[in-house]
């Protein structure tokens, strides 16, 4: 068999061996059995396999075309090859639409469609192919329906049993008592978590306006954070593909009521026979603090969000020109970064007389606002901003209100209809309003921010910041604004700064 493996060589029989699995340990398709089978069909027709299309951990609903492996080869992007071959038709895909277009654009391109099981290439201009074809796509299909219907309804009765069910939310993990059994419990994951609770603070705590979602996700982007997708495929086993964190998913991850401990479905925590949501684990944060971030990550009406930057250059949106008042365009000159004005260049009317425009090196400007900063506040203490959830009433408080709030909302939708639920709502939602009067009445420390001394200077904290982006954002926090004038002028940066970090909230 090995001797079946090799480059192309234009004999007309180069095959591309395709292999496919929905879940990697399934042991009836695994990719020793589909290897051998795609070979023993390739060396059927006396051809040869010149490279894999390995589609690992991917459903059989997915269009071929779109196939992180396949996809590239259907698309002739990955140069030349004489036709597929694949251990069965649902290797090709489950969905009959998807592999009879897939087998007619193979056909019709002068390309061989090889499957193991079936006497040589598949030949659609024979009417009893093309039935037999049409047929096993059409079973493929019948069985994934099958497939997706089982996976609904064990939904429906994990969801019915509090069981968590399909992907662990990002910041836990599911705990089996040996590999292949039912998830036993869910617990919190420390890595994960202490990357979304790092992140759920720096916004929280930030008073600038320079860290959001979006710079939070370029920051664990440059860090090499694995996103959760790809933190997920690493604690299952599986090699990361390289997704990259978005400011959609990071902020998905921060309000939902999952970072609660909450079973979830649909996008809402599962109500359990208390009414209250059904709780897996404990939760990275609390629901005062769940709102806190809601509010923060909100987006902006037009025109009054500050464009927070993501570059990693020390002194992106911190450097102006003097002369006209734009940012500074970060460049590159003979391998190194500049900063310069682009205003009259670029066509501002604000920038029309700003002549000549100011450029300086980078390494100069980075030293010259590098040194001014540290000799002005490098001596002083880092004081940490941390977000005080107060006593807990004003969450209990807020938690109660919510769950009543489902329970009217299901109420109004039909639930609590018949005789027996309805003597239960009016007891569960009864209780709850005086549990809340109850809280009401007690003295409450309201949430809010509050400043720690550290221990450590500001130059310790310059020193050991990862990179520039970092050190920027320590400026940032300062309000420092460097101002650029062209060579002669009197003064060639003038630095102001002002302690963002101590002006009240």
């Amino acid at each position: 068999m090995d001797s079946m493996v090799g480059a192309y060589c234009g004999c007309g029989k180069c095959m591309l061996g395709v292999r496919r699995l929905s879940r990697k340990s399934d042991a009836t398709s695994s990719p020793e059995r589909q290897e051998q089978q795609v070979l023993s069909a390739v060396s059927a027709i006396g051809g040869h396999v010149i490279a894999w299309a390995d589609d690992w951990e991917i459903s059989g609903a997915t269009d071929p075309r779109t196939r992180p492996a396949l996809g590239p080869w259907l698309r002739d992007e990955m140069g030349p090859y004489s036709g597929i071959a694949g251990a069965a038709v649902d290797r090709i895909g489950r969905n009959q639409r998807d592999v009879l277009n897939t087998a007619y654009a193979i056909h019709e391109s002068g390309r061989l469609l090889v499957t193991f099981g079936h006497d040589g290439p598949w030949d659609l201009d024979d009417p009893m192919d093309e039935m037999r074809l049409s047929m096993e796509s059409f079973g493929a299909q019948m069985e994934l329906r099958s497939i997706q219907k089982r996976n609904r309804d064990d939904t429906v009765r994990a969801r019915a049993a509090g069981e968590p069910k399909q992907k662990n939310s990002y910041g836990y993990r599911f705990v089996r008592l040996f590999p292949t059994a039912k998830v036993d419990h869910v617990e919190i994951d420390p890595v994960a978590a202490e990357v979304i609770r790092n992140v759920a603070k720096r916004i929280l705590t930030d008073r600038t306006g320079k860290i959001t979602v979006h710079t939070e996700a370029a920051r664990l982007n440059r860090e090499g954070v694995l996103s959760p997708s790809d933190h997920r495929a690493v604690m299952y086993g599986r090699a990361p593909r390289g997704v990259k964190w978005d400011r959609r998913t990071l902020r998905d991850i921060l309000i939902s009521e999952a970072a609660l401990g909450y079973l979830i479905h649909g996008g809402r925590a599962v109500l359990g026979r208390d009414g209250h949501p059904v709780r897996l684990a404990d939760g990275l944060w609390d629901r005062t603090t769940r709102s806190a971030l809601i509010t923060a990550t909100a987006p902006k009406e037009t025109g009054t969000q500050q464009r927070a930057p993501k570059g990693e250059r020390l002194l992106s949106a911190v450097m102006v020109c003097g002369v006209c008042g734009q940012r500074a365009y970060v460049g590159n000159k003979r391998g190194e970064h500049t900063y310069r004005c682009i205003g009259r260049m670029s066509g501002w009317a604000e920038s029309a007389d700003c002549k000549p425009a100011p450029q300086v090196t980078g390494s100069v400007a980075d030293a010259t606002v590098t040194g001014w900063f540290l000799d002005r506040y490098g001596s002083g203490q880092v004081m940490r901003r941390e977000f005080d959830p107060g006593t807990g009433h004003a969450q209990r408080i807020a938690e109660l209100e919510a769950d009543r709030a489902r329970l009217r909302d299901d109420r109004r939708a039909g639930l609590y209809d018949a005789p027996d639920d309805t003597e239960w709502f009016r007891v569960e939602y009864a209780r709850m309003g005086r549990e809340i009067a109850d809280l009401r009445s007690l003295p409450d420390r309201p949430s809010g921010m509050r400043m720690i001394p550290t221990g450590q200077t500001i130059a310790d904290q310059w020193e050991q910041a990862h990179d520039d982006a970092a050190r920027r954002e320590i400026l940032t926090s300062y309000g420092v604004r460097v101002l650029i004038y062209p060579r002669g002028a009197a003064e060639r940066f003038v630095i102001t700064a002002q302690d963002l970090l101590n002006l009240a909230a």
